[in-house]
């Protein structure tokens, strides 16, 4: 097998347009969950807050390339922008055969496919339904936007697990090129909040609601007064390249990543099972030949729904016991969904870089049934030279990623 290592990273956030922002927003204790002013007139809507990212700069995207991606497209094609610019990839192995492009989201622009339906269903003439617009909805959207937009010939590829998309697809890279099919792959996931989005969650009883009237107080992973999800948008890309590859051309390296595994719980359609979360991190770690003790990071997934937080803190005892520090993002960001497993391994890549770990925003009080694992609450200084990224989805569908400092 052939060693794999991240050279590259980019992302769009509701912290800001690029990874600075985001690294800075965390290091303020900025939070980005807005109440939705709009989202009023839905009938049957209770959660009124999301963490939105701002759409800028499009136009830099020539209209060719731009007319077939909604918000989700752009995040995902400016984020890989990024992450091509940071890795120094050049152009030639772009599009050489041997550089592919993974992407997952939950669906395709859900703005893109709510105006389809409303100009379709009132007269049920979809002669106004252009070719365009059917590319932005449809649920590979990131990944064939950003391959045409970057002119990348190898592998193109969506995974498409909610919260799972993008670690899933940043595993799937992974084994990609350990196995040698591919030298280098963008990996990551994108999404876009939206009131049908939220609504999703807001059906199943998992969303912020209590929050709309001081949305900086939302989201609450691990606390006790935790009441669910807050949606958030952006895209997080990170250059997956083969080792001996990377040497050669001098690349700078933020990690190598040794470790992944993906499974289903087999269980509950939308309730989160601990044990199956154990075995997702148990398989993850022995697929890196790493013993739990030697981890010295976990970024939960944690959103802050009640049941959920507490089967990851379970599962996490159960592993790790309750001396490796464990934080999540979501209250700085909200939950970005698709995106969220590669734009909190964004920011784990720079704890890691800048031995710190960031807090879990709003962790003011720890639910009872969250304790004894080692939460941070505020910065720590700390060497990490292996970290675990946690993605827990709808579904019972689990993914783990293990990354060493190299």
């Amino acid at each position: 097998m052939k060693r794999v290592v991240i050279t590259g990273i980019g992302a769009i956030s509701p912290l800001g347009s690029d990874v600075d922002s985001l690294i800075k927003g965390l290091e303020r204790k900025q939070c980005a969950v807005k109440y939705m002013e709009n989202w009023k007139d839905y009938t049957g809507l209770h959660s009124l807050v999301a963490a939105p990212a701002v759409l800028k700069n499009e136009k830099d995207i020539p209209r060719r390339k731009r007319r077939s991606m909604g918000r989700m497209g752009i995040f995902a094609a400016q984020a890989a922008e990024q992450a091509i610019k940071d890795s120094a990839l050049g152009k030639t192995v772009l599009s050489s055969g041997r550089v592919g492009c993974i992407i997952g989201s939950t669906i395709g622009s859900p703005e893109a496919l709510t105006e389809a339906f409303e100009a379709i269903i009132p007269r049920k003439d979809i002669s106004e339904i252009t070719s365009m617009e059917f590319f932005k909805f449809v649920s590979h959207t990131a990944a064939m936007n950003v391959a045409q937009f970057l002119a990348i010939s190898g592998f193109v590829m969506a995974t498409s697990a909610a919260c799972a998309s993008s670690l899933q697809a940043i595993g799937t890279g992974f084994d990609l090129i350990r196995l040698g099919r591919q030298d280098a792959i963008l990996c990551g996931g994108t999404e876009e909040v939206h009131p049908t989005v939220t609504a999703i969650f807001d059906v199943l009883f998992a969303t912020s609601t209590k929050f709309n009237d001081k949305p900086k107080g939302s989201s609450r992973p691990f606390d006790i007064d935790r009441d669910g999800v807050v949606c958030g948008e952006g895209g997080g890309i990170v250059v997956l390249e083969e080792y001996e590859h990377a040497l050669k051309r001098n690349a700078k390296i933020y990690a190598e990543v040794v470790g992944y595994h993906t499974c289903g719980s087999g269980n509950h359609i939308s309730q989160s099972n601990k044990d199956a979360m154990a075995r997702c991190m148990n398989e993850a770690l022995n697929n890196a030949g790493i013993l739990p003790e030697q981890v010295d990071y976990i970024n939960a997934h944690a959103t802050a729904t009640k049941q959920g937080d507490i089967e990851e803190a379970r599962a996490i005892k159960e592993i790790f016991g309750g001396n490796i520090p464990v934080s999540s993002l979501k209250g700085n960001i909200g939950h970005t969904l698709g995106a969220s497993g590669a734009i909190e391994l964004i920011a784990s890549l720079n704890m890691m870089k800048n031995s710190v770990v960031y807090p879990t925003l709003n962790l003011e009080h720890i639910a009872p049934e969250c304790e004894g694992i080692s939460h941070v609450r505020g910065f720590e200084t700390k060497n990490i030279e292996i970290l675990v990224k946690n993605c827990f989805a709808f579904g019972g569908i689990n993914a783990v990623l293990v990354c060493k400092k190299i």
